[in-house]
């Protein structure tokens, strides 16, 4: 049997959302369909890790994935990292954003593939020591709009490195993204560097540069409903990246045995 046959669809965990429980509903979490089902489209089993805030818990649940996707969401609190509350941030729950926090720092640490979009491309960039922007529109006053409040689709133009995934993804020729947000990447990681931005200078995806760590962000939204067929080419290179790499280890555990 090849190498290729011993490789099966690889279990990806997704964080998810929370919403704290009030006077006349429970707490729950959720996840926006678009995500789990670009990951079944793609040839990956997604599997949903609700919030948690026990790093044991969080290391034996990444025991068990080959690859992992960190969602978008509300914004983070940039108190966590030292800095004012702007009156712009709409914070997310600290349930979800003390579990992503520890979900980030363990996948990096293993170096588990790792997609992240929208707010966790934000995260995952802090925790590798990078910073944010907090408002777009004091920071960058000359920048086009990032966000509509009444269009959750809206769309803007992208540029795109052609010697990167996103530029495998999105070749020649004017590509136009989902957009939603108001915050984004100022200084950029190290062992990260910028593969898509917006014309107007904004970053809006990161790639790893570390050999040992597959890992990707997009600050737009490729599992949104407004998402092309393009867009969804994203979710299958991650998948086919992840494959590749299992199948490399299966044939060099059949040439050692």
């Amino acid at each position: 049997m090849s190498s290729e046959a011993l490789v099966s669809k690889p279990i990806i965990g997704i964080n998810c959302d929370f919403k704290a429980a009030d006077r006349s509903k429970p707490g729950f979490a959720y996840l926006a369909s678009g995500y789990f089902q670009s990951i079944l489209s793609a040839g990956g089993i997604p599997v949903v890790v609700p919030p948690m805030d026990d790093a044991d818990s969080i290391a034996r649940v990444l025991d068990h994935v080959e690859g992992f996707m960190m969602i978008g969401g509300a914004d983070l609190d940039p108190r966590n990292d030292g800095f004012m509350l702007h009156s712009s941030v709409r914070p997310m729950d600290p349930v979800r954003e003390t579990s992503d926090r520890l979900l980030v720092a363990e996948i990096a640490e293993r170096r588990i593939p790792l997609l992240a979009i929208g707010a966790g491309m934000q995260l995952l960039n802090i925790q590798q020591g990078g910073n944010l922007f907090l408002h777009i529109k004091e920071d960058l006053p000359m920048a086009v709009p990032h966000q509509d409040p009444h269009d959750p689709n809206h769309r803007h133009t992208l540029e795109v490195e052609s010697d990167s995934l996103v530029g495998r993804v999105f070749g020649d020729g004017e590509i136009r993204v989902s957009s939603r947000h108001h915050m984004a990447i100022d200084e950029v990681a190290p062992g990260f560097r910028v593969t898509a931005r917006c014309p107007d200078g904004v970053i809006e995806a990161i790639e790893s540069e570390m050999m040992d760590w597959f890992a990707i962000g997009t600050q737009f939204h490729p599992e949104c409903a407004a998402a092309s067929a393009l867009d969804v080419r994203i979710f299958e290179e991650f998948i086919e990246g992840i494959c590749a790499a299992k199948t490399q280890e299966a044939e060099n555990l059949r040439l050692v045995a």
